[in-house]
């Protein structure tokens, strides 16, 4: 019998999951009602901050409840120009500014959008990260569906009703700073999860990980695995449909 490897392990194991103690909370949007379908809802940046383990700021925005005598404190991802004190308007008849936030088919072709969401009133899901943004391309012509360029480049066809924020994430260039030092690197995932340093699995011995062992350090067999190999064996390029450097450029 090998070893239990470290695949396996993290299904499993306590030591790997998330630090969330000091974090902040869930960041959403506001649940969509009746004022944010017909009209809008105005609320106000109480504060910008810092969460632990995320490199975009996040922002405290206060509604009044519509609907008892208290407030609705909400986390937003903050985007790049929003500052305390601002007032957001969410809504359909919100205006087309930065911070507020309204749905896809209510905005022009190349708005520059956060915080989407992928199906109606899920309160956000796309293009959360530091410095990332979505992209308007399109409308359907019964206005129905919207088309998005989405933070990797492809696209993707959501409901006009989607709700975005406008702007960009702010946090933007965190990766453009050198690291220089591990040091660096152990303080980054401190505050994420157990997930560095990485050991190599052909730098490992055989009863660790299937590419250990041997007298230099090579793996010995093809890398590819099916889909249905069993777990401890289930390492590599798990159900490639192809391998290799990407060659030449996309065909039109």
């Amino acid at each position: 019998m090998g070893r239990v490897i470290r695949g396996s392990r993290k299904g499993k194991s306590l030591i790997f999951t998330a630090k969330t103690r000091l974090r902040k909370g869930a960041v959403k949007l506001r649940v969509l009602d009746y004022a944010e379908r017909h009209g809008y809802a105005k609320g106000i940046v109480k504060k910008i901050m810092h969460d632990p383990g995320r490199g975009a700021p996040l922002a405290e925005v206060h509604f009044r409840n519509h609907y008892k005598y208290k407030l609705d404190k909400e986390l937003w991802v903050a985007v790049e120009g929003l500052y305390t004190g601002q007032f957001v308007y969410c809504g359909a008849k919100a205006r087309l500014e930065v911070g507020n936030c309204m749905p896809l088919g209510k905005m022009p072709e190349g708005t520059v959008v956060s915080m989407c969401e992928e199906k109606a009133s899920d309160r956000g899901r796309l293009a959360r990260a530091s410095g990332c943004n979505c992209m308007v391309v399109g409308h359907s012509d019964d206005g129905r569906k919207t088309r998005i360029r989405l933070p990797s480049g492809s696209r993707k066809t959501v409901p006009s009703t989607c709700r975005a924020v406008i702007g960009i994430v702010a946090g933007g260039g965190r990766l453009d700073k050198p690291v220089l030092k591990a040091g660096n690197n152990h303080h980054k995932y401190k505050v994420k999860r157990n997930c560095w340093p990485r050991v190599r699995g052909s730098a490992m011995n055989p009863v660790e990980h299937p590419h250990g062992g041997g007298n230099h350090q090579h793996v010995g067999h093809p890398t590819t695995m099916s889909r249905d190999a069993v777990p401890g064996q289930k390492v590599g390029l798990i159900a490639a449909r192809r391998t290799g450097i990407l060659r030449g450029g996309k065909k039109k």
